[in-house]
């Protein structure tokens, strides 16, 4: 769900058996009801804290009809376009990348039919580093855990975004309780997603995702984490980064 297997002097993130995995969900993506139904449902809440964290950073007004226009947006393991779209829609100009030939190729024709100017690519981020390409804003939003390396991919993030930039990351904790709900839980007795889609062993504590990005040069202003509510059948925001949380940071 992240960068393509295209060859450049940058560490490869590639895990060519998640590549696999997200190849034969491709056709889901835009079903609501599908494999990709605990995105949809996520969706809203991550949308709504990157807009409102990209506004505050670029002090943009997100009551205008494209508050963040002239500004560029790279999406890495941008998927079928769930978030690439509802950016594009708030004025960036956005580039699409992903590891899987078969996202973009869903990705492309979706966002044509919606009208929507998209640079998607079957690309890799080191390669995007390779070709000295600079973002005002990178996303990588349930990426991380599924990266072969993930201190070169923060890396290559932290190269990616352009100083006075932002950066949006979020992933899974690696605790007992995310097992028990992103694993257990999600795979297994709900079947939200196929079996196998997580490894527990490449979730991310929040100390390790804080310091890669440190190390990457970036600067750490926020975690925040996503609470599913079964009632509501909603995510909202909260304090406990148990299992699902977001972390936003710049780059001076």
């Amino acid at each position: 769900m992240v960068s393509a297997s295209r060859q450049t002097a940058e560490p490869s993130t590639i895990d060519p058996e998640e590549i696999a995995r997200f190849a034969a969900m491709a056709a889901n993506w835009w079903d609501p009801n599908g494999e990709c139904r605990p995105l949809h449902r996520l969706n809203p809440t991550r949308l709504g804290f990157i807009r409102d964290r990209l506004a505050g950073h670029f002090s943009r007004a997100v009551t205008a009809k494209a508050p963040f226009a002239a500004l560029t947006l790279l999406d890495i393991g941008c998927g079928g376009g769930l978030v690439s779209e509802p950016m594009a829609r708030l004025g960036f100009r956005v580039t699409g990348v992903d590891a899987t030939e078969e996202n973009i190729a869903v990705a492309k024709p979706h966002a044509e039919a919606q009208g929507l100017d998209i640079d998607y690519r079957h690309d890799t981020a080191e390669a995007l580093v390779a070709e000295g390409r600079q973002f005002d804003a990178v996303l990588a939003l349930e990426v991380v855990e599924h990266v072969a390396e993930p201190a070169a991919f923060l890396a290559s993030i932290g190269r990616l975004v352009r100083p006075g930039g932002a950066v949006v990351l979020s992933t899974l904790n690696r605790t007992a309780k995310a097992y028990a709900l992103g694993i257990i839980g999600a795979e297994y007795v709900l079947r939200w997603v196929p079996r196998g889609t997580h490894s527990w062993r490449k979730f991310v504590k929040p100390s390790e995702l804080a310091a890669g990005a440190r190390r990457a040069g970036l600067d750490v202003r926020e975690l925040a984490g996503m609470h599913y509510e079964p009632l509501g059948d909603s995510w909202s925001l909260g304090r406990d980064l148990d299992v699902n949380y977001l972390m936003f940071a710049t780059r001076a």
